[in-house]
């Protein structure tokens, strides 16, 4: 798969922009087990303009990570406009823009995922912004605002027409948030239109290889997109990789070898930010990682370790976890 001179190879698969998830150090975590492309966390457009410090750190990308996307969001077109120049100075492989965030805070000011409720606006964001820069523009959307309006198979070429050079559809409406199953059905039939010409990404749900090959085969996206099942198991690609490239499931991983991971991104979290805010920051891997799921009398353990405040301290309990769990 190819995004302009972007090649992707074969049957990619992405990590997804999250909101204080894919930070420099986890992106840089995906791309060693085998990410394809990353994502960097969503940024907002009004920040960006107005030079917020926090907002231009996410900015930082690095070689290593590449190639790499940087996402923005906003509901006004001049703003987003300004800021895709801005972000092109940051030298991206590619500018995505979000209209598929839920979150209220977004949404509800009318961007993100709430600009499914303007599509003529959507849409005039989307050509101007295509036509301010020279790399290449996505967008990631949802199938409609609720199930009463599932709009994205003419959505999707309409947005073509605007000139973006893919398309990722994470497989629920707005009203849905991030509950319920994700409905690739639709993300199958923009594939399969025969007017639509750019690469579809599919995302949503993607949460073991045999379903990364199933959304492959059953619904012929050109890429999927990984999101939530990667905290705390940035491991994912691994053996997603494995298996759509020998049909074969990744033997399992010792506990040992995925507890060293976690410390590892403990770590990076530590030294991205600083104490506090670093283990602050990685606490929703470790509360999410299945490497804990299943252990018995776990749960006090799990309390403290997301209490932890110091590395020390949780350095402890993970040692105590390794002394206790491990296998």
């Amino acid at each position: 798969m190819k995004i302009r001179n972007i090649d992707l190879g074969e049957k990619p698969v992405l990590l997804a922009p999250m909101e204080d998830v894919t930070d420099p150090a986890f992106r840089l975590m995906c791309k060693k087990f085998g990410a394809d492309m990353v994502y960097t966390e969503f940024v907002s457009a009004d920040a960006l303009i107005r030079s917020v410090s926090k907002t231009l750190l996410k900015l930082n990308i690095s070689d290593e990570e590449r190639p790499v996307a940087i996402q923005i969001y906003g509901k006004d077109t001049e703003t987003m406009v300004e800021a895709a120049r801005i972000v092109e100075q940051a030298k991206p492989d590619i500018l995505d823009l979000n209209f598929g965030c839920p979150v209220k805070r977004v949404a509800g000011k009318g961007a993100g995922s709430g600009l499914l409720q303007n599509i003529p606006k959507m849409l005039e964001i989307t050509r101007a912004v295509v036509n301010a820069v020279r790399i290449p523009v996505t967008v990631k959307t949802r199938l409609g605002w609720d199930a009463e309006h599932k709009i994205i198979v003419p959505l999707a070429e309409q947005l073509q027409d605007c000139g973006i050079e893919a398309l990722t559809i994470h497989g629920r409406t707005r009203a849905q948030m991030y509950t319920g199953e994700a409905d690739w059905t639709l993300i199958g039939e923009v594939k399969n239109n025969p007017r639509m010409r750019i690469p579809i990404i599919g995302n949503g749900d993607v949460t073991t290889p045999q379903r990364a090959q199933e959304c492959f085969d059953r619904y012929g996206v050109d890429a999927i997109m990984v999101g939530r099942a990667s905290f705390g198991r940035p491991w994912i690609f691994k053996e997603i990789k494995h298996f759509l490239q020998t049909g074969e499931e990744l033997p399992p991983l010792s506990f040992q070898w995925r507890m060293d991971v976690l410390r590892q991104e403990v770590k990076d979290s530590v030294a991205l930010l600083d104490e506090r805010r670093g283990i602050l920051h990685v606490r929703r891997h470790l509360a999410a990682s299945p490497l804990f799921k299943g252990i018995p009398n776990f749960r006090d353990t799990r309390i403290a370790m997301l209490r932890a405040e110091t590395l020390e301290e949780l350095n402890a309990i993970l040692n105590h976890i390794e002394e206790n769990f491990g296998n």
